[in-house]
């Protein structure tokens, strides 16, 4: 019978740019442009910091480069600081499904080997897919979450096809580098419990860090454990349980890209429709001194992850009260707008809002909760002192899947992430280069000639 590992490889050895619908593509292309913004507004925040000063010691041949500098590393460090660059603000995509995920995550890898190899556009955009489509595809088919390893552990299998893919490893290979990823990097949940740590920005980078690695070594001949899925001691019986793959996509079946989620607003997605109803109860409140109480109404899997610790209504930094329901929430609420600036040190120590912050309690609603993982519903009542009760629900938010951003609220979303590195010549000049994508020859060029 045909492993796990056998199957999956085979999906990746076969997919080519060739086959992929046009729509497929531009949704490719609309989440390189997100990511890319998320990535220039996170160059200077502290774990970036901390892997680009590790980055410099390492160099090698074939290189790679770290985004937005002229720096130069190997494709595994690119891979690691890139990616932390990209999760660090919380404002790439998502997919919501029995385990949570940001799927374009696996950029970070896709763009290491893709430039270090010398790769085109195409080859790039279909190795990225590979990422998204097997990244998904586990999240549908078990939760890691529920058995206390952390998400970014499918991302090593999904990073090693996706490297895989670029350099060409025949289906033998991609199958020992699921082994070798899978085998040595079982991550523990414990990076998004109680105060976060900047770890929370790094985790699924280090899996991707890692991803890279394995499939190098099959690249040069390294064979890895068998069966990784299904072995005596392997990853159903140690980690996830055994579980059914969905067929992946191609031909008929539309592929998991349609299917994530672009953020409109930089928080722990499972909040962003709380933040949309809070910012509907605002605009009919108005002055925030007349709350008298907070109450979100919410599902399941929000009160676990975002609403239900002692730390998530004191947050003390950025890396837990963007994961923080109730922070969110009164942020939005006092503000009157949700975004990067409601997440400054100062902000966060802000005595108002910590006040304003004890008024909220978060609640698990049965009706909502049956509404989730297919909407994301969640409604904020808001008591005044004058005696008012105002409430809101929203089941999808802008940029959810069912209601999507439009070509022009993304590139919109890049510019005001730019805003503070690039002036707005250079801006255009980069997205009229990622809307391209597709008719780039060779990515080293591409890269060198982005980042001038």
């Amino acid at each position: 019978m045909k492993t796990l590992a056998a199957r999956l490889s085979g999906f990746a050895r076969r997919l080519r740019f060739s086959s992929l619908p046009p729509k497929t593509v531009h949704e490719l292309k609309r989440r390189v442009i997100d990511s890319f913004g998320c990535a220039l507004a996170a160059v200077k925040a502290p774990p970036v910091n901390a892997a680009r000063a590790f980055a410099r010691f390492e160099t090698g041949r074939p290189s790679a480069t770290v985004l937005w500098s002229r720096r130069r590393t190997t494709p595994e460090l690119a891979c690691f600081v890139n990616g932390t660059m990209i999760r660090y603000l919380d404002f790439n995509d998502t997919y919501l499904s029995k385990e949570p995920a940001h799927p374009s995550d696996n950029l970070a890898p896709a763009l290491a080997l893709a430039e270090a190899l010398g790769r085109s556009g195409k080859e790039f955009l279909t190795a990225l897919l590979i990422g998204y489509e097997v990244q998904c595809r586990l999240c549908d088919a078990a939760s890691l979450r529920v058995r206390g390893w952390d998400h970014v552990t499918y991302g090593a299998f999904s990073s090693a096809l996706t490297a895989g893919k670029l350099l060409n490893l025949s289906q033998d290979q991609l199958v020992h580098a699921l082994g070798l990823a899978g085998v040595a990097n079982v991550a523990l949940r414990q990076t998004r419990v109680g105060e976060l740590s900047h770890w929370k920005a790094c985790a699924f980078a280090n899996a991707a860090r890692n991803g890279v690695f394995a499939a190098r070594l099959a690249a040069a001949g390294m064979t890895g454990p068998s069966d990784i899925f299904e072995g005596e001691k392997g990853f159903w019986k140690l980690v996830s349980g055994k579980f059914r793959l969905a067929a992946l996509g191609g031909g008929p079946r539309p592929f998991m890209i349609d299917k994530t989620y672009i953020k409109y607003f930089p928080v722990e997605y499972h909040a962003q429709s709380a933040v949309d109803a809070a910012l509907r109860v605002r605009h009919k409140i108005g002055d925030p001194a007349w709350i008298q109480s907070v109450t979100v109404d919410t599902f399941d899997v929000a009160v676990e992850i975002i609403g239900n610790e002692r730390e998530k209504w004191r947050p003390a930094h950025r890396e837990t009260a963007d994961h923080s329901l109730p922070y969110c929430v009164a942020a939005t609420l006092l503000d009157g707008v949700m975004g990067l600036a409601q997440f400054n040190r100062r902000k966060i120590r802000s005595p108002r809002l910590r006040n304003l912050i004890q008024k909220v309690r978060v609640r698990a609603d049965a009706r909502l909760n049956r509404g989730y993982p297919a909407f994301l519903p969640n409604r904020v009542t808001v008591r005044t002192k004058d005696g008012r009760t105002v409430a809101e629900e929203v089941w999808a938010p802008r940029g959810h899947a069912k209601n999507p951003m439009t070509d022009g609220e993304v590139e919109a979303k890049f510019k005001s992430l730019a805003r503070e590195r690039l002036s707005p010549r250079q801006t255009n000049g980069i997205l009229e280069k990622l809307w391209e994508l597709e008719k780039v020859s060779d990515m080293r060029s591409f890269l060198t000639n982005l980042v001038r």
